[in-house]
């Protein structure tokens, strides 16, 4: 799958925005992969590794609470799974995005943070870019993720990971909520 420099997002991305304070996360919208869904709060499991929504809400994303809020400096990462054993999950598609590409998420105090595609990779789960995932990039960035590659039947898993990057471009609502 590709991972060439191309695909890999901006250092520092065009953006004369101010950062919002924190706000959790209700909604998260992904127009060109048909995404609507709420956002559920993920933490850390007790062997330290990142929480990943139970399967029998597989068609939700999860929000990673213990970084970024969207809109806010840092990287806020949202979670989901590609599919599970009854058909596709409500990341099935990301892999789908491209540079461009929008993402919106509603947060609690009525304002809507709007997140312009960098990148998307495919990256071995060996080989996971945990700094830049969950790393302060020094403005409000998206990191979407999901499983791809191929499925792993002895494992139960898949071999990689498929993350899209993003930076926030616009903010929009009155914050009064």
């Amino acid at each position: 799958m590709p991972d060439d420099a191309a695909s890999r997002p901006a250092a520092h991305p065009a953006s004369s925005l101010t950062t919002l304070p924190p706000s959790v996360p209700l909604r998260l919208d992904v127009p060109r992969i048909a995404v609507r869904t709420p956002l559920m709060k993920l933490a850390k499991n007790p062997d330290q590794t990142v929480e990943t929504p139970p399967l029998p809400r597989a068609r939700e994303a999860g929000w990673y609470r213990l970084g970024a809020a969207p809109g806010s400096r840092g990287a806020a990462v949202i979670i989901g799974h590609v599919d599970t054993a009854d058909g596709p999950a409500v990341f099935y598609r990301l892999g789908a995005l491209r540079p461009g590409d929008r993402a919106s998420v509603l947060r609690a105090d009525g304002r809507t943070a709007e997140f312009r595609i960098d990148s998307v990779e495919h990256v071995g789960k060996n080989r996971f870019p945990t700094r830049r995932v969950y790393g302060d990039p020094g403005y409000a960035a998206i990191r979407l993720i999901t499983c791809g590659g191929r499925f792993d039947r002895r494992s139960g898993h898949y071999t990689d990971n498929v993350i899209a990057f993003g930076h926030l471009t616009r903010v929009s609502g009155t914050g009064t909520r």
